[in-house]
């Protein structure tokens, strides 16, 4: 039976000879000298393959990609694999987490350890199936520990409520998780059993109804007996795993125990060994880690002690996988369990180590002249005698004055170029004694600062002033509602000041002919901080580079898979506190280069959720791939030309690019931004991905200066209300006007002294039009990056949160 499909000719097909263009071909031959043009290769290869071949090749290609993918269902959890990391994640106040863990554990032919670092984890090995599973549960209300244990989870299990399915700590919980990115997964309802079996099946459809848009082509797994629970286990185990891609291309490992060793100078800072399971990619000990929430260092060594979770134990993995790496006897690690049997993989050469710098230390003395030299100063006077001209002049006349006096030729062509710059440095001078007397006044319009919110505990006496306080919070937001709407409706208009000269207040300001082809140097004026980060000559072309090696080349270190014990030096000991208090421990090396600052751009969306009016440069908590961090970011367009305006507020209807100073991070990686509450909380307030890492992106501030027509004659009119004296006329007469309505002029005179001035339109202007003036300046982010983050308050799940949310909305 023949496939359908598209006529291939076969062998025996007539071959024509090819048309001779005459001399013209031949005069291209001599030109190219015998040089015969590239071909592809592979397209002939393609092309002169038989049918039979062609379907070889196809199944052949079939056959790899499933072998790859069964190859990887089998590693994971298997004797060679690490084990399967399950988090338990409850998404309703009355899940029954306790039980789904319960019948996890009561697996037949199963060994149980229970984890002593995490309440509720346990580790299950099943030796029948060849299979090891580690369970770890997430704390109820815990933000940072969902998320960070859902950047390194090999699967989540969601365990719902029977009759209402998840709470709104759970809804916002879930999508938190997506716009992370979702693993695998799996739905477990617990309980139900105490309703009739009738009524029993009708909860379970509405409850498959009321997860359908959040969850699909899910399936939902009951979880009340054994043999149900040995079903959530298989589909666990068989399921096609999801791959995020940011932590698949770097090695990362959830901490299985950790030790603390003091340093010699300083209790408050020693080395951290971390033992678990390597996962991802190989781990190399001369890159960088990053301890997710506290920071990014430098390894020692890496240490091979016994498997904890061997499915075998009478075989030693340690031996038998460190065979083909160099070992040495460990004599360090005296406090250590099982002292004789621990190696060490391999240490850190201080040669290849990864830095720590992060930054650039600017040299102050680099843009300073140096004194000059003998031979510059002899060169100089060498040139001058060159350049010595003749010059008649009075009798009396001093080698000064004589400087002075030129040429008929040269005085018309000197004379502008002087005055010019006669009148620059007068306006330099008189813009800065306007701005040293105005001080801060002339700056109302720029910085935007918030008052810091102070939390107290207050006794229940003192209601009526706590209400009294949330009044004053709602009279901000107010405030804040106006200024948003007056944005939407007048876009980027400002007032024009009177108290102050427009040329003196808007001296930063340019005017341009085309936002969109006007040129603009993205080297020009850049502030001190720009010379505190790193760039790339070309980003992608590095980002390729790098990803290419991860996929062909094998690095040295310790193999997916290993049991391994991490030595992290300098690490501060709130680190090893916060492990025994039962949060996570997550690790991720570091591609190279990425523990550098860089400017960093998003593209983000605003969750639906959110409808509170989140300003520029407010400070905001990111979530950028395995980071979290504090920064004030700036909001522009995205568009695909050279320059992108800035946006005041986060629009609710449109994707903006969002600029912040931060480390470097190769994409893709996904973005959550947050913003904290008075009360601690954090709002999740945007969603996206990583964009780009380039400092070249121009961000232009627009400010638009309105007038009002006040006498029209045909296409001249008369504008007054944009200035207020004449010298402002005449200092923006060069900036091109536009209208509301479409027309376009230029300003041809002042009139009078208080601010009119006649104007001239390609068209006639109608009464009821405004006149406008644009003015451009460009801006960087706030240098406000915090690598620390506060812990969130935990979700309050009742069923009285949403009333709450909607009256502190309105």
């Amino acid at each position: 039976m023949v496939a359908a499909g598209a006529h291939r000719p076969g062998p025996l097909k007539q071959q024509n000879k090819a048309h001779k263009g005459g001399k013209h071909s031949g005069a291209s031959k001599r030109r190219a000298g015998g040089r015969v043009s590239v071909k592809a290769q592979p397209r002939r290869r393609l092309r002169d393959l038989s049918r039979v071949d062609r379907r070889h090749q196809a199944l052949q290609l079939r056959r790899q990609r499933k072998e790859a993918v069964l190859a990887e269902k089998r590693s994971l959890g298997s004797r060679d694999g690490p084990p399967h990391l399950v988090v338990l994640v409850p998404l309703h106040s009355r899940a029954a987490s306790h039980d789904t863990l319960r019948l996890l554990q009561s697996q037949d032919s199963a060994v149980v350890h229970v984890d002593e670092g995490r309440a509720g984890g346990f580790a299950l090995l099943c030796p029948r199936l060849k299979q090891r599973w580690r369970f770890v549960t997430a704390q109820a209300g815990d933000l940072h520990a969902v998320l960070d244990l859902a950047k390194v989870a090999d699967s989540l299990l969601f365990i719902l409520d029977p009759a209402d399915g998840w709470d709104s700590a759970g809804e916002y919980c879930l999508s938190c998780l997506f716009a992370q990115g979702l693993p695998s997964y799996a739905l477990a309802v617990p309980g139900g059993t105490d309703l009739p079996p009738k009524k029993r099946i009708d909860a379970r459809k509405k409850l498959a109804k009321a997860i359908e848009k959040r969850f699909p082509e899910a399936k939902l797994f009951p979880l009340n007996t054994e043999q149900e629970s040995s079903l959530l286990l298989r589909h666990l185990a068989t399921q096609k795993q999801r791959h995020l891609a940011f932590r698949d291309r770097r090695a990362h490992l959830l901490a299985y125990a950790a030790e603390f060793v003091p340093g010699q100078e300083s209790d408050l800072v020693g080395t951290l060994k971390v033992s678990g399971f390597v996962r991802g990619q190989t781990l190399d000990v001369n890159s960088l880690v990053h301890i997710v929430g506290h920071g990014d260092f430098q390894l020692s060594q890496v240490d091979a002690p016994p498997d904890p979770l061997s499915l075998n134990p009478r075989v030693v993995k340690g031996q038998k996988r460190s065979q083909d790496m160099e070992i040495q006897d460990d004599s360090v690690n005296g406090t250590n369990e099982m002292e004789e049997d621990v190696k060490v993989l391999m240490k850190a050469d201080p040669n290849k180590q990864e830095s720590l710098q992060s930054e650039v230390v600017p040299d102050p003395m680099e843009g300073e002249q140096t004194w000059p030299t003998e031979e510059e100063l002899q060169e100089a006077e060498a040139s001058l005698k060159a350049n010595r001209k003749v010059v008649k002049v009075p009798k009396g006349t001093s080698k000064y004055q004589a400087a002075w006096i030129v040429d008929s030729e040269e005085e018309g062509s000197q004379e502008d170029d002087d005055d010019g710059d006669e009148d620059d440095d007068i306006s330099d001078d008189m813009m800065e004694e306007a701005v040293s007397q105005e001080g801060e006044s002339s700056e109302e319009g720029e910085e935007h600062a918030e008052e810091e919110c102070e939390t107290m505990t207050v006794s229940e006496c003192l209601r009526d002033d706590q209400y009294d306080e949330k009044m004053e919070e709602d009279e901000e937001m107010l405030e804040r509602y106006k200024q948003e709407r007056m944005d939407e409706m007048f876009p980027d208009e400002v007032d024009t000041p009177r108290d102050v000269a427009a040329r003196v207040r808007f001296q930063k300001y340019r005017g341009l002919k085309s936002f969109r082809t006007s040129p603009w140097d993205p080297k020009e004026n850049l502030p001190r901080d720009y010379a505190r980060i790193f760039q790339f000559q070309n980003f992608s072309q590095t980002r390729k580079r790098l990803f290419r090696q991860i996929e062909k080349e094998e690095t040295e270190g310790a193999s997916v898979g290993w049991y391994v014990t991490l030595h992290v030096c300098n690490v501060p000991v709130s680190v090893m506190e916060s492990f025994k208090e039962g949060k996570p421990l997550v690790l991720f090396s570091l591609l190279p280069h990425e523990q550098k600052m860089s400017v960093l751009n998003f593209l983000v969306r605003r969750h639906p959720s959110n409808s509170e009016p989140v300003r520029a440069k407010e400070e905001l908590i990111f979530h950028c791939g395995f980071r979290r961090f504090r920064a004030s970011p700036l909001f522009s367009q995205h568009t695909s030309a050279d320059k992108h305006k800035l946006e005041r507020f986060l629009r609710p209807d449109a994707a903006l690019v969002v600029t912040v100073y931060a480390p470097i991070t190769f994409p893709p990686a996904s973005v959550l931004l947050f913003k904290q509450r008075s009360n601690g909380m954090h709002d999740l307030i945007a969603t996206g991905s990583l964009l780009s890492v380039d400092p070249d992106r121009i961000v232009i501030k627009r400010l638009v200066l309105s007038g009002h027509p006040f006498k029209i004659f045909s296409k001249t009119a008369v504008v007054r209300y944009m200035f207020f004296n004449r010298e402002d006329v005449m200092w923006f007469k060069p900036v091109e006007l536009r209208t509301k309505w479409g027309r376009r002029g230029h300003i041809k005179e002042p009139l009078g002294t208080h601010g009119h001035m006649k104007c001239h339109f390609d068209g006639q202007l109608k009464s009821q039009d405004t006149v406008l003036l644009n003015l451009y300046k460009r801006v960087f982010p706030k240098w406000t990056f915090d690598p620390h983050v506060p812990e969130p308050v935990p979700w309050v799940r009742s069923e009285s949160v949403l009333p709450v949310q909607e009256v502190e909305m309105d």
